[in-house]
């Protein structure tokens, strides 16, 4: 699984951008209220909201808005749907959207509208299943003050459900199959881990490449343009990501 490095630290570096966002409190504000709407007020309990919660701490997201989203869950608001847009931007790039929303009609029409004013267009259901593999991504900062036995930490996720582990400087990444994640967050809770992210993403199993600036520009419009769209919760896609693109996406 060497290939998905980069992918890993590209999200990273998109997902920090994004957290500077003020919107960022929004799509994790809508997760926690849909994860106690599923499972419960009790995070205990609840491993999709210990999620939520975690993930909200990273984004320095306050207490008040947490527990404010927890009783929303609770209440008779946030009755959100959770549904998905596959298309492709220009040049054959896969574009899989994951949407919560209130209102179907105008979240449809917002994504459809972004693809086709970029140069896109929005696909059946199921037409990128070939093209994403679901996996579990655990990104864990190293603690300096305690170093690791590499090879002894790779076996104990291996024998948890992990897949794959990538060692970088200062951060692991563990890799599973969707359905080990659970059994996984488990063990890297007994650990007591420093998480930065737990989550389900969507990695490529192809990528394309773009060497065309202008249509490069295009894509990367495309998928910021859904990144800020309050009704989206996560954009991912099979572009390369060569030195140019990361440069885009850092400007």
């Amino acid at each position: 699984m060497a290939g998905h490095n980069k992918w890993t630290q590209i999200k990273r570096k998109k997902g920090a951008l994004d957290a500077r966002r003020s919107k960022i409190f929004t799509k994790l504000i809508k997760e926690i209220t849909v994860a106690v709407k599923e499972g419960g007020p009790d995070p205990a309990g609840n491993p999709r909201l210990r999620l939520a919660i975690q993930m909200s701490k990273a984004a320095n997201m306050p207490k008040d808005n947490m527990e404010r989203a927890i009783k929303k869950g609770e209440g008779s608001e946030g009755n959100y749907s959770e549904v998905n847009y596959e298309g492709y931007a220009t040049n054959g790039v896969a574009v899989f959207v994951e949407c919560m929303t209130d209102n179907l009609n105008r979240t449809l029409q917002n994504v459809r509208n972004t693809f086709n004013k970029n140069g896109g267009s929005l696909g059946t259901k199921g037409s990128l299943e070939f093209i994403f593999d679901r996996k579990g991504v655990f990104v864990i900062r190293k603690d300096e003050a305690k170093p690791l036995d590499e090879e002894a930490f790779t076996l104990d996720m291996i024998e948890a459900g992990a897949d794959d582990v990538e060692f970088e400087e200062e951060y692991i990444t563990v890799y599973c199959a969707m359905e080990d994640f659970g059994a996984l967050q488990k063990k890297v809770e007994e650990l007591k881990l420093d998480v930065e992210s737990a989550e389900l993403q969507r990695i490529p199993n192809t990528t394309v490449a773009v060497q065309d600036p202008e249509a490069l520009r295009r894509i990367l419009k495309l998928i910021d343009t859904l990144e800020d769209d309050d009704d989206v919760q996560k954009v991912y896609h099979n572009l390369e990501l060569n030195e140019e693109a990361m440069a885009e996406l850092e400007s």
